[in-house]
């Protein structure tokens, strides 16, 4: 059972007591995949997700049986300033749209057999503008965590979470700007694909909540709070309901893996129980995930967010699994080993 998230130091503590891999699971899952009717690291890294998922699941023979997507959806002070394609209106539009089952990631998780969810957090009052001052109070930052926190189904045995919300790029943008430095123009990209003149305005936004908010940062959690969204909070503390639940989790594009290096900041190795699905089109994503060392499992030019990515990424994890707990052993098929 998850323990109640009272406050944003019980968020830390947790992170920082998290539980680690099965260590029986990953051996006797290392000691299996050396006996199947293969040679060695012919499924090259399908066998490493196999036994990383294995680790994780403390079963050394798994499957997936209950995998589960969550929407999160937000609305962002800083559209204000013009710094999207589309208006804050968008975001109620195409949660409607989830919830009626007409967008890609509808189609990619009923494909993958998945449980879907959506969790539309207080779009009608959108976090204050952040280049002016922090997006959440510390009772709104708690309040967005404990929507992802409370969204993960503790029954499921795979975790992709994806999200919905207009000018939440640029939300990443200064998170990634704030956490790994560099200048904002490396970390900001075109979104929805805004024209030249509003990428220039939308990089000095972002460099502007970055100066305003650094000296009050001293942690993942600090940056998301201060130039994040109530949707990349959630994000956040779905991914560490995960990790206390032994559950792994597939990251999706640049905002989910923004929400994630919220983590990744605050607590060294906070992302173990985390693989990266794809790399997108947006041009920041793949910095960021050699920040977080994490290398994708699909790069098809993506760039819809959602949990799209992540979503079709299950297909892979699935097939890693297949192989490793069906397949015959050497001596169960018949076959001399070497």
């Amino acid at each position: 059972m998850l323990p109640e998230l009272s406050s944003l130091e019980t968020f830390r503590h947790l992170l920082s007591v998290a539980p680690v891999q099965d260590a029986a699971a990953l051996a006797d899952a290392q000691a299996r995949n050396r006996q199947l009717t293969k040679p060695p690291q012919a499924l090259a890294r399908l066998e490493d997700l196999a036994i990383w998922y294995a680790g994780w699941r403390g079963e050394p023979r798994p499957e997936i049986k209950a995998p589960q997507v969550i929407i999160f959806a937000g609305n962002h002070g800083v559209t204000a300033k013009g710094v999207s394609a589309f208006p804050p209106e968008v975001t109620a539009q195409m949660v409607a749209n989830f919830e009626a089952g007409g967008a890609a990631i509808n189609q990619l998780a009923k494909l993958a057999g998945a449980k879907m969810d959506v969790h539309a957090i207080d779009l009608d009052s959108p976090t204050a503008d952040f280049s002016e001052a922090p997006a959440m109070s510390d009772a709104a930052f708690l309040r967005a965590l404990r929507v992802g926190w409370n969204a993960v189904d503790q029954k499921s045995d795979l975790l992709v979470v994806g999200e919905m919300g207009i000018g939440n790029t640029t939300a990443a943008s200064a998170i990634c700007h704030a956490l790994f430095g560099g200048t904002a123009s490396i970390w900001t990209g075109r979104g929805t694909g805004v024209s030249d003149e509003v990428l220039q305005f939308k990089t000095e936004v972002v460099a502007a909540a970055v100066a305003l908010h650094g000296s009050e940062i001293q942690d993942g959690l600090d940056a998301l709070q201060r130039v994040g969204g109530r949707e990349v909070a959630a994000m956040a503390g779905a991914m560490a309901a995960a990790r206390l639940l032994r559950i792994p989790v597939i990251l999706d594009g640049f905002i989910s893996c923004a929400a994630a290096a919220a983590l990744a900041k605050t607590v060294k190795g906070a992302l173990d129980h985390c693989v990266a699905g794809h790399e997108s089109a947006e041009g920041a994503h793949p910095s960021l995930l050699n920040h977080l060392e994490k290398k994708p499992l699909l790069s098809l030019g993506l760039r819809l967010g959602e949990g799209s990515g992540a979503a079709l990424a299950i297909q892979i994890l699935k097939g890693a699994l297949a192989c490793h707990s069906g397949m015959s052993t050497f001596a169960e098929a018949g076959v001399a080993d070497g």
